[in-house]
């Protein structure tokens, strides 16, 4: 896109930070509302055959672009949670287990923002709406890894629980139908759905996830909004009602770009890109935030666990999607089993020997006791020969009211501050959680395997997470949140935040979802470019307020469901 000159357009009504669920959402409804977009992703553009074939190829697969790595998953270690998340034309959607669920209850009953509004009633909707424009279906098959699932949880009391999962994948077409709308950047009548082949989350290379470059991204595109890659946002400055967003290309030389210029600004680079660039910017004084910036910074009260299984047992439990089921063993929490395709193998890296937290002693002296014990399993479970045919990853997550808190601090090695944690409102955020290492053991025995947790759990008593959020809480008031009801940010006009920090309580399911649906429902308050805006001036008391339709739809917002395939 150009302004008539030839040159690359750089002022904008609205300049979206990050390419998730969130900015994806956002991307979408304001271009259809008339509002001149531009995408600001750090991340590269994929197509299907740029993935990697396997974690082992780690220029493709991780994030590091110091290092020449330009791939899909980030992993950052803080103080009290190692962070595994996205990056990418399509954010989080290139590496999550395509798992679409509604939250527990308890996330809609949380005191942060329950007094406001009734948030099932509000939300519905716009669940709904998520549902169809990410393609949700169940996942149509048991697999071996379910099999053993369903044992644990008969073995822990609730095998009544046990369900198959909701998933943002395309499965296969009856003869004769059409595989994918064009308006969804499908790849036409040669899709021929999923191969099962477990490789979700080193990226789709058969077209058959349904990722947010292939649905709301291609459709904002359509729509008339700018999606530029390889462009991290490193500063922002209000000028004249305006801001000014400093871009630069990722990587050990950081090249700066041309700065674009936008009237409101949109921050969905995930819960960490957020917080982080918000608590830089708020540090050099160019914005102005509520002091709970970083609180209620939730980890989802998740733990990662599994079991693996002796090399020469012969099990494979690579088939199926990444995440095809799942049970409760308590009403506050949530297990599945989870997959990575063959060879790739990389990520066994992170695993060790099974320790609870907890007790007296500390955890990395439990955990020196227990390799003294067993030297022989411990020296097995540094192999990751073939280890994710023969593994189990176990995902628990809770819907407990727990948190950390964010800030920035120095840097004893970097020239910049960096972002710390420490523990926050509520409850303690878990180390461990005694139900999944129970499950973990089960699992194990049941495969004739051994239980594993993480390297950073068993030496520094730091959990391990995939879905970081909050930070940026929703309330009625600069005092008790950062954002409103509406997703505009306290003090500062001009600035929203549609992502996972928006995301408030725990919700004991994965978040793709809910983050979905949040933004929708932010995006269908706004108002068509030069209309009225209906909502409340900020700072003023939160009232209902009727969605406003798109001068400009680019689908029907009732399109059935197979119309978003």
């Amino acid at each position: 896109m150009n302004n008539g000159t030839g040159l690359p357009r750089n002022t904008f009504d609205v300049a979206i930070i990050g390419s998730g669920f969130g900015g994806s959402v956002a991307a979408l409804r304001l271009a259809e509302k008339g509002w001149s977009v531009v995408v600001l992703e750090a991340g590269k553009r994929f197509e299907a055959q740029d993935f990697p074939k396997t974690s082992w190829d780690l220029r493709r697969f991780l994030w590091a672009p110091d290092l020449g790595c330009r791939g899909i998953q980030r992993i950052n270690l803080l103080k009290d949670v190692l962070v595994l998340s996205g990056a990418g034309v399509g954010g989080g959607s290139l590496v999550y287990a395509n798992t679409l669920y509604e939250p527990l209850p308890q996330f809609y009953d949380d005191p942060q923002w329950s007094h406001i509004t009734d948030w099932r009633l509000e939300l519905a909707p716009h669940y709904d709406t998520a549902k169809r424009m990410l393609g949700a279906v169940e996942n149509p098959h048991d697999t071996p890894a379910d099999e053993v699932m369903q044992r644990v949880a008969a073995d822990m009391g609730v095998a009544d629980t046990y369900h198959r999962t909701p998933v943002a994948v395309h499965f296969g077409k009856a003869p004769g139908e059409r595989s994918a709308d064009p308006f969804f950047g499908g790849v036409g009548p040669d899709r021929t759905g999923c191969l099962e082949c477990g490789a979700c989350m080193t990226g789709c290379r058969h077209g058959a996830k349904n990722t947010l470059d292939l649905n709301y991204l291609h459709l904002a595109e359509l729509a008339g909004a700018e999606i530029r890659p390889n462009s991290q946002v490193v500063d922002i400055v209000s000028r004249h009602d305006q801001w000014l967003i400093d871009v630069v290309e990722p990587g050990p030389r950081r090249v700066s770009t041309p700065s674009v210029t936008a009237s409101q600004v949109v921050f969905a680079a995930g819960a960490l890109g957020t917080q982080r660039l918000l608590h830089e910017l708020a540090h050099r004084g160019r914005i102005e935030v509520s002091p709970r910036l970083g609180e209620l910074t939730r980890t989802n009260s998740e733990a990662i666990v599994g079991a693996t299984a002796p090399a020469d047992a012969g099990h494979d439990f690579t088939r199926g999607v990444a995440i095809t089921s799942s049970f409760h063993p308590d009403p506050q929490t949530h297990i599945e089993p989870v997959r990575y395709g063959k060879g790739s193998n990389s990520m066994g890296l992170l695993a060790t020997l099974l320790v609870d937290g907890g007790g007296r002693l500390p955890r990395p002296l439990r955990f020196g006791l227990e390799v003294g014990r067993h030297p022989i399993r411990f020296l097995r479970s540094l192999s990751v020969r073939r280890w994710s045919e023969r593994s189990v990853i176990v995902l628990v997550m809770q819907s407990r009211d727990n948190s950390l808190r964010t800030r920035l601090a120095p840097s004893k090695i970097l020239r910049r501050q960096r972002l710390v944690t420490a523990q926050g409102h509520g409850e303690p955020n878990p180390t461990w959680i005694p139900a999944a290492n129970e499950a973990a053991r089960r699992v194990a025995h049941h495969i004739g395997g051994q239980p594993a947790g993480a390297w950073n759990e068993a030496l520094l008593d730091v959990p391990v997470t995939a879905h970081l959020i909050g930070g940026c809480a929703i309330s009625d008031s600069p005092e008790t949140g950062v954002i409103d009801p509406y997703h505009r940010v306290f003090g500062s006009p001009g600035l929203h935040v549609v992502d996972g920090a928006a995301v408030s309580a725990n919700l004991g399911v994965n978040p793709s979802l809910t983050i979905t649906a949040q933004a929708e429902r932010a995006m269908s308050f706004w108002p068509n470019k030069g209309q009225t805006d209906p909502r409340p001036a900020p700072g003023a008391r939160y009232e209902r307020v009727d969605p406003v339709r798109p001068l400009r739809p680019v689908v029907p917002v009732d399109a059935p469901a197979a119309l978003r395939w």
